[in-house]
């Protein structure tokens, strides 16, 4: 009977490592389609994550709009923030270096923080979750309906930009950028463009991340810097620049929070996907999906 417990509980920790993760992942991703294209780290993507969440609370307490409606309109209001963002913040500069676009993401990242604590305050909020609180057992475990819908976004994410990326011509133009944007603009790609692009779809990514996990564990304005830190782990930890990497490094990063929350200490949790963090980089420098050219050039 004791093992049978603790097999449940093993199923628990690794079930809520995969919700975690899959927040963390979909970050990741956002980092991943920003970086192929300019090979910068947007540091404002966590800010779209608290922004989705946010805004779905505004829509769907405040103005009780229905979920159907709301979902895909707090989608597009952060998307045109990351629009945005492209076109106060990145587009103006003159020498768009990637330490140029870097700063100018931090401070953007600053200035969205303050506008929403302006907005809405200091407090957390949350939002009724899709399909109701009550929990499903599951082989002795308790598994959140909401859960469900945090995993299946991630699946739904993947599915959608790989079609994207493989049979649309704005996808294989985003990924001509990726490998080389000098090369892709004398063919007559509009890099600019494929620039703005990149920041609507993180921005549209990382705001569903925040609509589905806000009934879980709520939202707050300053919780995207931290959820901004995981979902760069778990680029780190995949590969920068790898979609399969970063959603590997998100799930691994959350079910190594999970167990060792659950099995050792909550106040250490951080402190063990560290550690894996940089084992595995010790080990493998371009990270576990990397590209070994990508190792190098950082080395170098």
């Amino acid at each position: 009977m004791q093992e049978i417990t603790f097999a449940s509980q093993l199923l628990q920790y690794a079930i809520t490592g995969l919700t975690i993760g899959s927040i963390y992942a979909m970050v990741a991703i956002g980092f991943n389609i920003i970086y192929n294209v300019t090979e910068a780290i947007n540091f404002a993507q966590g800010e779209f994550v608290m922004l989705g969440g946010l805004l779905m609370v505004f829509f769907r307490v405040a103005l009780n709009i229905p979920v159907i409606f709301s979902l895909p309109l707090t989608i597009m209001v952060v998307t045109v923030v990351g629009i945005l963002l492209d076109r106060l913040a990145i587009r103006p500069l003159r020498k768009p270096t990637v330490l140029a676009m870097v700063i100018a993401t931090i401070g953007a990242s600053f200035f969205i923080k303050g506008a929403a604590m302006l907005i809405w305050g200091k407090n957390p909020f949350d939002f009724p979750p899709f399909s109701g609180r009550n929990p499903i057992a599951f082989l002795g475990a308790v598994v959140q309906p909401q859960g469900l819908w945090v995993i299946g976004c991630l699946v739904v994410v993947v599915i959608v930009l790989t079609l994207f990326f493989d049979r649309t011509i704005m996808g294989k133009a985003l990924r001509a950028c990726a490998v080389n944007a000098k090369a892709s603009s004398l063919v007559g790609i509009n890099v600019k463009y494929m620039i703005l692009v990149s920041f609507a779809l993180s921005a549209a990514i990382g705001a569903l991340g925040g609509i589905v996990i806000t009934p879980i564990s709520l939202m707050e304005y300053d919780r995207g810097a931290m959820l901004a830190v995981k979902g760069f782990s778990a680029c780190v930890l995949g590969g920068i620049g790898s979609f399969p990497g970063a959603v590997t490094g998100g799930l691994i990063i959350g079910l190594i929070e999970s167990f060792g929350a659950g099995l050792i200490s909550s106040g250490y949790k951080d402190v063990f996907a560290l550690l894996v963090l940089l084992l595995v980089l010790f080990v493998r420098p371009s990270g576990l999906l990397g590209s070994v050219e990508v190792s190098k050039i950082r080395k170098f």
